[in-house]
């Protein structure tokens, strides 16, 4: 299931927002990576998977994909609701109900997918290329990634920790994994060219224009 980043219209237009809202959202969209993308497995708090889209928009995330298939989706109406600088509505999201539906489509169109899990092939986030077409996945607050989508990955990575505790929140895993793929792109310059092709870029500015 598709749930675009769409808001009910408010009589807004590209011939009505100012210019400088204009120009805001056309550079946003130029640097949006759709050759990155991000899976959350089974996430069931509302709180935590807010924290995850914003911090995929502040990165330049186009997409993301929901894959719930133990947990209950959770009410999307619900998240960012009192956050008036909600991401949702600036993201396209991807719900799936099968892990190897998700992957199968994520596959067929190019993507490689790493699931962050301590394992014994475990590699550590620094070490992917990020700058390849890359999905990366994120699990459950209690039991993390499944074994299913880890024996379905391209490969397993571990965020290296130097303290006690064993793993961060699951909001903060992902803000971390996104922001070491952010490092990695900017040095290469991938957001100083626009990625997506200019009909759709032009698109999103009309729609973006009536949120």
């Amino acid at each position: 299931m598709h749930i675009p980043g769409t808001l009910k219209k408010r009589g807004r237009s590209l011939e009505t927002i100012s210019e400088r809202r204009k120009q805001r959202f056309q550079q946003v969209i130029d640097r949006r990576q759709p050759t990155l993308t991000l899976v959350i497995e089974n996430v069931w708090d509302p709180h935590n998977v807010s924290a995850i889209l914003r911090s995929a928009d502040a990165i330049g995330i186009h997409s993301v994909h929901l894959l719930y298939h133990v947990e209950a989706a959770p009410n999307f109406r619900a998240i960012g609701r009192k956050s008036s600088a909600s991401a949702k509505k600036w993201l396209d999201l991807h719900v799936h109900h099968s892990v190897a539906d998700c992957f199968a489509e994520l596959r067929a169109a190019g993507f490689r997918i790493y699931s962050s899990h301590l394992k014994k092939q475990s590699v550590p986030l620094h070490a992917i290329d990020a700058t390849e077409k890359v999905a990366f996945v994120l699990g459950n607050e209690h039991r993390g990634v499944s074994e299913e989508a880890c024996a379905l990955s391209d490969g397993i990575y571990f965020i290296p920790m130097m303290g006690m505790v064993e793993s961060l929140n699951v909001s903060v895993a992902a803000a971390v994994t996104l922001y070491e793929a952010l490092r990695q792109r900017a040095a290469k310059g991938m957001y100083d060219t626009p990625q997506l092709p200019e009909a759709m870029r032009r698109a999103m500015l009309e729609d973006w224009a009536g949120k």
